[in-house]
């Protein structure tokens, strides 16, 4: 299997607001940046989004090392939480409705294919990759050519929904 290093960062302009990820995939001496920008979105769906693109970006199976200063990635993904959620329908438990339930699916899936290994680094704390991928996640929620998070927007409606019921 190739091996392949990968980090992943988000940011958010507002929370919510406009929002970026930036990633940047390392194998061997190849190495290759992305980088998104959405309308109104969250900072959680942007750690996800990172993640999710570099995943989906690899053309085969991969032994992956994905580093991100995100704990709410890293931990759903070492402490069994995404497993638990699956379990129980992509709920967090009976009756508790699991926010940024599309971005869950699809990281289940992109991940499924590989052998990675997830790692916490810290954020904005001088280490190079870390720094490059805010950098990027910032361009992509600063930048023109946005384009809308529509999975936020269906929560965002639910919400909504669920507040009217109160």
């Amino acid at each position: 299997m190739k091996e392949v290093e990968i980090f992943t960062d988000g940011a958010c302009r507002g929370n919510p607001g406009p929002g970026g990820y930036g990633v940047i995939l390392r194998a061997g001496t190849h190495r290759k940046e992305l980088s998104a920008g959405f309308e109104k979105t969250t900072n959680n769906r942007m750690e996800l989004l990172g993640a999710i693109a570099s995943l989906e970006h690899l053309k085969q199976p991969c032994r992956v090392t994905l580093a991100s200063d995100s704990k709410y990635l890293i931990n759903a993904m070492t402490e069994g939480w995404l497993r638990k959620w699956k379990g129980f329908g992509w709920m967090r438990g009976p009756g508790k409705r699991l926010r940024n339930e599309d971005l869950w699916k699809r990281l289940d899936a992109a991940q499924a294919v590989h052998e990675i290994t997830w790692k916490w680094v810290k954020g904005h704390a001088g280490h190079d990759e870390n720094e490059r991928c805010d950098a990027l996640a910032v361009q992509g929620a600063e930048g023109s050519g946005r384009v809308v998070d529509e999975g936020y927007l269906r929560e965002d409606a639910m919400d909504a929904g669920e507040a009217e019921l109160l």
